[in-house]
């Protein structure tokens, strides 16, 4: 097997598991419900919480906690996996972008999904950890005062951005690129979240 055709299945890896919606699946098996038909219907976290906890509380902070965590998970593996066969890091940058848009345009819903937070986390702790660390330190700190998830996750991503460009400028591969796209598919994600904001409607979830 060549080079070039190890990278493609990687990248195709990258995609498909990316693809996989956790947070639809577990509020399905555990809950029995489809969060696609309800809330914000979102397969992430917030809105498995969201939903969940109408009938189950308890039940949906368990769902939202494993959400974000496989959903993280998934995209981090593709990448170890991916390392341990020694790939260049331009196609872990390239596997990283897929595993996000694996996520938010999944080919298992019709390219439809979430909005990628978690997997950005996943696949920034392989890449970049320390501007990942910066963020969510701000991802916190937001959370804590504000109490609205949307608007924290945008403000902890871009001290990520503002932290690789500072700390790992090129990202090893000569350019900012990956990391600046990864950040425009997750922003145009949360358009309608922006909108709520300045209309002062997105609430509290956190």
């Amino acid at each position: 097997m060549d080079f070039i055709n190890e990278n493609i299945l990687f990248y195709l890896a990258a995609y498909l598991i990316g693809s996989i919606p956790f947070g639809l699946l577990l509020a399905k098996t555990f809950a029995g419900v489809n969060i696609k038909e309800h809330g914000s219907k979102s397969i992430g976290a917030t809105n498995v919480l969201r939903v969940v906890k109408q009938t189950n509380p308890g039940l949906a902070k368990k769902l939202a906690a494993a959400t974000v965590i496989l959903d993280a998970i998934k995209g981090t593996l593709v990448l170890l996996f991916a390392l341990y066969y020694g790939v260049s890091e331009s196609t872990l940058w390239a596997m990283a972008v897929l595993s996000i848009i694996g996520h938010c345009y999944s080919i298992y819903l019709g390219l439809e999904g979430g909005k990628g937070v978690a997997t950005a986390l996943g696949v920034f702790l392989v890449l970049i950890p320390l501007p990942t660390f910066i963020g969510g330190i701000v991802w916190a700190f937001c959370a804590k005062v504000l109490k609205i998830s949307s608007i924290s996750s945008l403000l902890g991503l871009a001290a990520v951005v503002i932290s690789a460009v500072l700390i790992n400028d090129g990202l090893n591969v000569g350019s900012n690129v990956p990391v600046y796209f990864i950040t425009f598919i997750i922003y145009y994600k949360h358009i309608p979240n922006i909108i709520r904001l300045f209309k002062g409607e997105e609430k509290k979830a956190i």
